[in-house]
């Protein structure tokens, strides 16, 4: 399914969302993210068996997008969540992760995702999308600066199961 495209200097990039038919792509996906991340143990110790990325593609409030350029290879993407609120009948989509691959950074990718994912979350009725940046990451809170309004916050990790958070 096509959703928007966009530009790279010299070659064009397509947005997709994927669906429980798309695990391949998934996978690729989640390569990229412990690549872009420098974050291996994460993305890469324990990679989700296929049922399990069915399953979780099929679901309508998970969004992964990825960004492809013109021979097909994924340049970057994003894994977003809708979350339902309770004080009034609407949702929020937060941005769980978005990561570009070196070579296409700074040419529009990001903000493709991005957009792509705005009219998505505009389609199930969502009033926001919002997203984290760390301190120190300063093309992300450029990016995320451009496109929307900044609060400062403090984020905390809450363990489950007693000790540190993984």
């Amino acid at each position: 399914m096509s959703m928007e495209s966009g530009a790279l200097v010299g070659q064009s990039f397509e947005v997709k969302r994927l669906r429980s038919e798309d695990v391949e792509q998934m996978e690729e996906l989640n390569a990229l993210f412990g690549d872009v991340f420098e974050d291996p143990d994460s993305y890469h110790a324990h990679p989700p068996q296929r049922a399990y990325l069915e399953r979780w593609l099929a679901k309508d409030h998970v969004f992964a997008l990825v960004a492809c350029d013109g021979a097909g290879q994924i340049t970057g993407g994003l894994v977003a969540y809708e979350l339902e609120k309770f004080e009034q009948r609407r949702s929020e989509v937060y941005i769980y992760d978005l990561a570009v691959r070196e070579h296409a950074r700074r040419r529009g990718v990001a903000t493709e995702l991005i957009e792509a994912l705005r009219g998505l979350a505009r389609a199930r009725g969502a009033w926001v999308v919002f997203v984290q940046a760390d301190h120190g990451d300063d093309p992300a809170i450029a990016l995320y600066t451009k496109l929307g309004v900044r609060e400062d916050v403090l984020h905390f990790d809450i363990p489950v199961n007693g000790g540190e958070p993984r």
